[in-house]
């Protein structure tokens, strides 16, 4: 016999009990019906298996809290099954027990993700002990994760696919979720999600995804607008090997290696007017045909694309096609600016404390209230990932316990209000000041400038052309074109 009982029995702590599914896998048929006994008496749910093909199949069909597991099994060892089922299943908590271990085994067994060990013989008390301290471990688990999902309006499962965070709790924002978990049921649908720079339009658009039944399958996300010029055609299309200098390969382009996913296309609106025809071409015939090459290639991809830009005044002054515009706004999800859902301001702001306090290893700060206060009345040009940057400078800056305006570097008083009316409202206007500020920040590199707009160095070159910002090499100032 492996389990004895000549131990004082233990109050139940039926809260802890309740509902708590237990599967033992162990080839000792008396082992596993003497444990099945003692978990159906203490009000758990319990299952048995006397072979590794019959565990497996128990874990597929019923959620699985706790899996007991011997060491040693026929034909296979217990440490190996541990490594596949926490690998597939990696919520699911196990014991290991054995007749044979030693500390190496022990050691191996935790590193591979067992919470406990026991060595048989042992008593009802040992794994009733160890049984209640993982169901404690457990229910923990489950009010963090259950505190997670409360402060962010996805699940944390799809938080943990779209590797992003999705907080507020804003009309609109909760407006932009619905409109995206409608735009995933319909897969083949094209979706134009709109918004200033910093709004979070990659995270919409990966919702869609990973919420719709492309979800297994690749989410490519291309920036139009980091592509130089000359490689544009080849990066979407794909090339054959010698088609040009430099093609030593035959390579796929985005289009094929989108095939059964999404290709998003971020900043489609600075994609040369010249290909825009082949991409709307690509899009209506779900054919393209790689450079170099004659045969067409069929692709199946969802086309979700992403701008900053006024597409209207765009399409105004011939530099975006109309015809590619009805094609991608299908579903046209707009996100507002942070400064307009100011409701948003603070549960970001807790979220990235949080957040910066565990990457930083700092104690969680506590929030003055006129730090909220202050930064609801500021114009937030770059929107949420100024708030995530703005938060992570000043908890590596704060000395103290508590997060106060000293910290924060947005100058509300300072700032000019005929200049608030151009943020608020001018798009273009908005990120012309968005970039001045950040050159001025980083004293006019432009290198260090497009890492903290999160744009590459050859998409700010091309924005400071735009709106005609050169840096005067003499005094490094930023200057008007003449």
């Amino acid at each position: 016999m492996s389990v004895t009982s000549n131990s004082p029995a233990l109050s139940d702590n039926l809260n802890l009990n309740a509902q708590m599914k237990v599967l033992v896998i162990d080839d000792e048929v008396n082992f596993t019906e003497e444990i099945e006994e003692f978990l159906d008496n203490h009000g758990y749910i319990s299952f048995t298996a006397n072979n590794v093909h019959k565990g497996k199949t128990i874990l597929k069909s019923n959620n699985i809290d706790l899996l007991i597991l011997d060491v040693r099994l026929k034909g296979v060892s217990g440490l190996d099954i541990l490594k596949e089922v926490k690998l597939e299943y990696p919520k699911l908590e196990v014991i290991i027990v054995s007749a044979h271990g030693d500390m190496e085994t022990v050691i191996t067994a935790l590193r591979n993700g067992a919470i406990d060990y026991l060595k048989k013989p042992f008593r009802h008390a040992d794994i009733q002990i160890a049984i209640q301290r993982t169901h404690r471990f457990i229910e923990l688990q489950r009010t963090i994760r259950k505190f997670e999902e409360k402060t962010s309006l996805i699940s944390k499962q799809l938080q943990e696919k779209i590797k992003r965070d999705f907080i507020g709790e804003s009309f609109q924002i909760k407006e932009i979720l619905e409109m995206a978990l409608t735009a995933a049921k319909y897969k083949d649908t094209s979706v134009l999600i709109t918004g200033e720079s910093g709004t979070g339009k990659e995270n919409v658009a990966r919702i869609i995804h990973y919420e719709s039944a492309r979800k297994d399958n690749v989410f490519c996300a291309v920036n139009s607008s980091a592509i130089s010029d000359t490689l544009l055609e080849s990066e979407f299309f794909g090339h054959k090997k010698g088609s040009f200098t430099g093609a030593i390969n035959d390579k796929k382009g985005f289009f094929e290696v989108s095939n059964q996913g999404t290709l998003f296309l971020d900043e489609i609106a600075d994609m040369p007017i010249n290909l825009q025809a082949k991409i709307l071409r690509a899009i209506e015939e779900k054919t393209i045909t790689r450079v170099g090459e004659t045969d067409p290639v069929a692709t199946d991809f969802r086309i979700i694309a992403a701008t900053n830009h006024d597409v209207e005044k765009l399409i105004k002054q011939k530099k975006f096609r109309l015809d590619l515009l009805h094609r991608l706004n299908t579903i046209h999800i707009h996100i507002p600016p942070l400064r307009e859902r100011v409701e948003d301001i603070e549960p970001l702001l807790k979220h990235f404390v949080t957040e910066f306090s565990h990457k930083l290893n700092k104690p969680i700060l506590k929030i003055d209230k006129d730090t909220v206060q202050m930064l609801k009345s500021y114009s937030f040009p770059g929107n949420v990932r100024e708030l995530r940057n703005m938060t992570e400078r000043a908890i590596i800056l704060c000395k103290d316990e508590i997060l106060t305006v000293n910290e924060f570097q947005a100058k509300i008083s300072a700032e000019p209000e005929t200049h608030k009316e151009k943020v608020y409202f001018n798009l273009e206007e908005n990120e012309s000041n968005l970039i001045r500020l950040a050159l001025k920040l980083k004293n006019y590199n432009q290198k260090k400038t497009a890492e903290i707009l999160g744009i590459t160095r050859d998409s700010l070159i091309r924005r400071m052309k735009k709106y005609n910002i050169f840096v005067n090499k003499i005094d490094n100032f930023p200057a008007e074109q003449e």
